[in-house]
This record gives structure tokens, C-alpha cells and sequence, in this order.
């Protein structure tokens, strides 16, 4: 009782006194308030564990390259594509052309963030995710998507995708240059991609896809980077966007000279830098399978680079330099579906077979037909990538690839996806499926936009050009 009584201690007792009554408070606290006993304080603590956010194991490495990669493939855009196709159009085409795969940027990461990434990439059925799961990209952000990439946040396997789904469109714009009206074409890449690119991403890339050889397909098709989500897709609808326009004032009778290669050179170093991004970043970490990618896109490029240049300077005498960049761009797109699946070797085989094949294609199949295709989109990122597509099937390597010796099961047993005639058979579906999709879906689009709005400038807007008929500007002024 005497240490209660406060009043007969000194000052110099005061912090005694302030340590006593802390004591006391502690004491009550830890006795009436936290009665539990050790066993009492684990199971509180795993009654409260799920409401605290798990752990995740972000790889910094591989964060760090997949964002780099991001950028990497929008480069491959702009400036890459825009230089390259701009280069190419006639002088009163060139800010038209340009804008077709700019303001492709801007729209298609609009949609992206509404709706596409959900329909891409949530678990739907086999042939589209639920476009409400991920809407305006709920529940996509610093926490891995162990389905698709473990390692690195789902916001930053978002984005990567979302330049994939910006290029897609893009590539097509070129077959369709000097005569398409404006505001159909923005029309109809709304509609593109929501009918046919984010389907068909889903049941190639997502979970649970038709097409999908890693997650839950049904027919297990082999695409590294986009070989029919990509090239084949948009090639064939380049193709027939291009036949449904008709042919440009004039052609090919008069002569439609690119109006600056420096222009197209520049670009075609562009795409081949950004295209590491975009194969080698599809291995979606930064391990031996990205280096493996990264190897057979440059090989097969410059196979595809000199292959070209060789039958081009023994039909005409002499190699072009256009040529030589379209042989180079030709090999991207020919081994881009390949390029995780393959050796060194086979992806310079690929490239080989890419130059000769596509040169052909842009030069012999393109006059009997006689198609306007006006950047030759089909005849290079189509035909290109059905051969890449088409090739992987015997070339497919366990070796440079384990997963697809032991991912794909039928029946609970394990199926081997190397190299031969079954693959062959399943890649040979892929890009059929594709192609039907693709140009059915395009010609329904464009017969609807061209009911609506018309595809088409007239012939005083043609001969003026599309950068004033349909922009007001011009790219050259004194």
C-alpha cells in the first residue's frame, strides 16, 4: 500500500511512479484484454491469414525485360511502321498513311482497357473471355497471373500484350493505303478487333482457347509470337480489305513509285530491333528461352535478307534495296509463330525459304491475280507467316523447348508436340482456322461499313490525295 500512496513520494521519485502505473496498464491489458494462450494466438493468426494479400515473387529481371519489350513492340509501330509504310505511299499519301497506324495507338489502347484485355485473356470458353471480368482492367495490376506469367505483375503482361494488339490492325492499314475513306477505316478496326482479333488471341493465348497447346486447348497449335494471331490475321484481311476497295486510280498502269526508301530503310531497322522485343519478350521472362528467341529472329531475318537479294539479282540483274528490306521484314514475320519452338539452324532455314517464297508472292501471285494490295501485306506477313506456321510443325525442337514434350495431355497422358507429320496436321488446322475466320469476318465488316459509311474516297479526293481530302495537311511544304 505504501507504493500507492503517491502523495508521500518525493519528486524524485516521479519517473518510478510513471514506470509503475505503465506497468499496471500493460499488465490489465495483456490479462483482460489478450487472454489467449500460444495455441489460441496461432489459430487467431490462420483465422486472419486470408484476409492479408499473399505473398507474390516478382522477378525483377524479368519485370524489367517484359517492359522493355513492351516498348520494344510499340517502337515497332511508331515510329517503325509508320516510317516504313509512309515511305512507301506517293508523296500526297504520306501523312495519311502515317495516321492510319497512329491513331491506332491511341484507339486500340482504349479498347484494350474497356474490354479486349478481358476478352483476350479472362476464362471464358473456348473461343472468347468474358469481356466483364477485367473490365476497365479490374483485378489486373501488381500481382502475377500465374496461368500465363508467374514471375512478373499482371499489369506489366497487360501491356505487353497491349502492343501486340495495337501492330495487328496496323500491319493491314498498308494493303488499303491512298484510297480508303478515314472514318470507314476507323470503323472497321473497332469492329476487326472485337470480332476477330481478341477471339481469336483468346483461343490461341488464353486459358481454356480452342487453339491453345499450353493451357487447355483442344487442338494444340504451336505459336510462339503470333504467327496466326498476328501476321496470318491480319494478312488475309489485308487481302481481302483490298480486293473489296478495288484498285488505286490508275493501277498498275501508272508507275507509284515510293516517294522516299530513306523513309522505309530507317523503319525496316525499327521493326527489326523491335521484333527482339516482340518474339524474344513473348518467352514473357528473361531466361535461355528469350536468348533462344532472340537468335533465330535475327537469323532468319538475315537469311530471309539475302535470299531474297539473291533471286531478285538473278530474275532482274540487280538487287534493290526495297528488296532487301522486304526480304528482311518477310524473315521477322516468317519466324515469328517458330521462333521459341526452333534451333539456330532451322530459323535460318525458315528465313531461306521465307525470301524466295515471299518475293514470289509480292511479285508473280500478286500480278495474276492482279489484287492492289499496296504495300504487299499479304503477300509478305501472310504468306510469310503460313510458312513459319506450316515449317514449325516438322522443326518444333524438345530441345530448345522441354514444355512441349509434356505440357499438352489427351486423356491424362502426356503428348509430345516435336517435330513431324501430327504437328504438321495441328499447325496445318491453326492457320486454316485462321484464314476462314479472318477473311469471313472481314468481308461481313466491311460489307456492313460499306452500306453505312462507304470504304471509299472518291476520285477527286483520290486525285487530290489523303492527306488533304482527308486530314486537311500536307507532309511537304515550301
Amino acid at each position: 500500500m505504501i507504493l500507492l500512496n503517491f502523495e508521500s513520494m518525493t519528486p524524485a521519485h516521479s519517473e518510478l511512479r510513471k514506470l509503475f502505473l505503465y506497468s499496471c496498464l500493460v499488465f490489465l491489458f495483456t490479462v483482460l484484454v489478450l487472454p489467449v494462450s500460444a495455441a489460441d494466438a496461432a489459430s487467431t493468426a490462420s483465422q486472419l491469414q486470408p484476409s492479408v494479400a499473399p505473398l507474390v515473387t516478382i522477378n525483377n529481371g524479368d519485370n524489367a525485360w517484359l517492359l522493355a519489350s513492351s516498348a520494344l513492340v510499340l517502337m515497332m509501330t511508331a515510329p517503325g511502321l509508320i516510317l516504313f509504310y509512309g515511305g512507301l505511299v506517293r508523296t500526297k499519301n504520306v501523312l495519311s498513311t502515317m495516321m492510319h497506324s497512329l491513331i491506332l495507338m491511341a484507339l486500340i489502347s482504349a479498347v484494350w482497357m474497356v474490354f479486349g484485355y478481358s476478352m483476350a485473356f479472362s476464362e471464358g470458353n473456348a473461343f472468347c473471355g468474358n469481356p466483364l471480368t477485367h473490365l476497365f482492367l479490374k483485378g489486373v495490376g501488381g500481382a502475377p497471373n500465374a496461368d500465363y506469367a508467374p514471375t512478373i505483375p499482371a499489369e506489366t503482361f497487360m501491356l505487353f500484350q497491349m502492343m501486340f494488339a495495337i501492330i495487328t490492325p496496323a500491319l493491314i492499314s498498308g494493303a488499303v493505303a491512298e484510297r480508303v475513306k478515314f472514318k470507314a477505316y476507323v470503323v472497321f478496326m473497332l469492329a476487326w478487333m472485337t470480332v476477330i482479333y481478341l477471339p481469336l488471341c483468346h483461343m490461341v493465348w488464353g486459358k481454356g482457347g480452342y487453339l491453345n497447346w499450353a493451357l487447355g486447348g483442344k487442338i494444340p497449335v504451336l505459336d510462339f509470337a503470333g504467327g496466326t494471331v498476328v501476321h496470318i490475321s491480319s494478312g488475309v484481311s489485308a487481302l481481302v480489305f483490298a480486293i473489296m476497295l478495288g484498285k488505286r486510280a490508275g493501277f498498275p498502269r501508272e508507275p507509284m513509285v515510293p516517294h522516299n526508301v530513306a523513309f522505309s530503310l530507317i523503319g525496316t531497322g525499327l521493326l527489326w530491333v523491335g521484333w527482339f522485343g516482340f518474339n524474344a519478350g513473348s518467352a514473357l521472362n528473361a531466361g535461355s528461352l528469350a536468348t533462344s528467341a532472340f537468335a533465330a529472329t535475327h537469323f532468319s531475318a538475315a537469311a530471309a535478307a539475302l535470299s531474297w537479294a539473291a533471286v531478285e539479282w538473278k530474275l532482274k540483274g540487280r538487287p534493290s534495296v526495297l528488296g532487301a528490306a522486304s526480304g528482311m521484314v518477310a524473315g521477322l514475320a516468317t519466324i515469328t509463330p517458330a521462333s521459341g519452338f526452333v534451333t539456330i539452324p532451322a530459323a535460318f532455314c525458315i528465313g531461306l525459304v521465307a525470301g524466295v517464297v515471299c518475293y514470289f508472292a509480292v511479285t508473280k501471285i500478286k500480278s495474276i491475280f492482279s489484287y492492289d494490295d499496296s504495300l504487299d501485306v499479304f503477300g509478305v506477313h501472310g504468306v510469310g507467316s503460313i510458312i513459319g506456321m506450316l515449317m514449325l510443325g516438322f522443326l518444333a525442337s524438345a530441345e530448345v523447348n522441354p514444355a512441349i514434350a509434356t505440357t499438352f495431355k489427351a486423356n491424362g497422358i502426356a503428348i509430345s508436340l516435336a517435330g513431324g507429320s501430327h504437328q504438321f496436321f495441328n499447325q496445318l488446322i491453326g492457320v486454316m482456322f485462321t484464314a476462314v475466320l479472318s477473311g469471313v469476318g472481314t468481308f461481313i465488316i466491311l460489307k456492313i461499313v460499306d452500306a453505312v459509311i462507304g470504304l471509299r474516297v472518291d476520285q477527286e479526293e483520290e486525285s487530290m490525295g489523303l492527306d488533304l481530302s482527308q486530314h486537311g495537311e500536307s507532309a511537304y511544304n515550301e
